[in-house]
């Protein structure tokens, strides 16, 4: 196996969904000649040609409405959205056309498509450059929503999703891009989507969270093993389809939940996941399901930003709390 960063992982993945695949074809702006804003894409223009691996206009409604047109047509496109809060010009085509294609033609055509998206804060980025909004595609019938946490899942995620004959929504913390290494194969291997991962079992409270949330509640789990609290770590994955199963099995285990996302609080995936629980664990609970989230404001500016993100201590804050119920 070799070690790679998630830029690396995601790299490889489309190199081989390219080489093996040829009605695969990755556009967007600035991926083919640059390889992108953070060099995911570098080198396949090179090695695939400009007809499979392409710079597009700065017109994301276009980008998407194209691969809508593409998908139809057989092939499957893998476009980028150089960062997630460029996404809304282009929300048209998503719910109008990609997520109920199956649906408006009774099954006889499909949008076997990928849109990629950098997203979240803690880079100091501008404004559009920050958002957490999974909760918006996640709540899009037709859609599927992926997040990988680590270089290894990011890869297995991607090729799945390439894979999937839906639309699938692949979101990359952009702040793990470079931020840890590990091991990962060099061959191809998927990951299904919609299975969650139990990350660290534990026996006192079931932490949920995903993407860069991943890193800093495991943060937060050395300050609760100081405090003398197991805690189980699930890795949700998918937004949609979520993996309702995998979260009541540990809650019935631990007897608690805490939900940690990085996006804005009101309607968003922690209160899914709150009600998931509620019908399906409410009477193994010992506490009331708990959420650290975003604030219901704009992601605020570089130097307001760590105000808005969560920390280490913010999370062992509300699981302490949670378990001393």
């Amino acid at each position: 196996m070799k070690v790679m960063n998630m830029v690396q992982s995601i790299n490889n993945a489309l190199d081989i969904k390219l080489k093996e695949d040829d009605s695969v074809i990755i556009y967007g702006e600035d991926v083919g000649v640059e390889g992108g804003v953070f060099r995911i894409t570098e080198g396949l223009q090179k090695k695939y040609g400009a007809d499979r691996v392409f710079d597009s206009p700065l017109a994301e409604s276009g980008i998407i409405g194209t691969a809508v047109g593409m998908a139809v047509a057989g092939l499957r496109p893998v476009v980028e959205m150089q960062f997630s809060g460029f996404v809304y010009p282009g929300f048209n085509q998503i719910i109008s056309h990609a997520a109920r294609m199956r649906n408006r033609s009774r099954g006889k055509f499909t949008t076997p498509m990928v849109i990629r998206m950098p997203y979240g804060g803690g880079i100091n980025a501008l404004e559009h450059h920050s958002e957490s909004m999974e909760t918006l595609f996640g709540h899009i019938p037709g859609l599927k929503v992926v997040i990988p946490s680590t270089p290894h899942d990011a890869k297995g995620l991607l090729i799945a999703a390439i894979e999937s004959n839906d639309t699938v929504i692949y979101m990359e913390p952009k702040r793990m891009y470079r931020a840890i290494k590990q091991e990962v194969p060099e061959e191809k291997f998927n990951i299904p989507l919609g299975k969650a991962q139990v990350i660290s079992p534990g026996t006192d409270i079931t932490v949920v969270a995903y993407g860069a949330m991943i890193r800093e509640v495991q943060k937060a789990m050395v300050l609760a093993k100081e405090a003398g609290i197991s805690v189980e770590l699930i890795d949700l994955r998918s937004i949609y389809p979520i993996d309702r199963d995998t979260l009541a099995t540990s809650v019935k285990k631990t007897g608690r939940i805490l939900t940690v996302t990085e996006g804005p609080r009101s309607f968003g995936v922690a209160s899914e996941i709150t009600q998931i629980i509620n019908e399906d664990a409410f009477l193994y609970l010992e506490a009331p399901p708990k959420r650290v989230t975003g604030f219901d404001t704009i992601v605020p500016l570089p130097k307001g930003e760590h105000h808005y993100m969560q920390s280490a201590e913010k999370i062992f804050y509300e699981l302490e709390k949670t378990v001393k119920y």
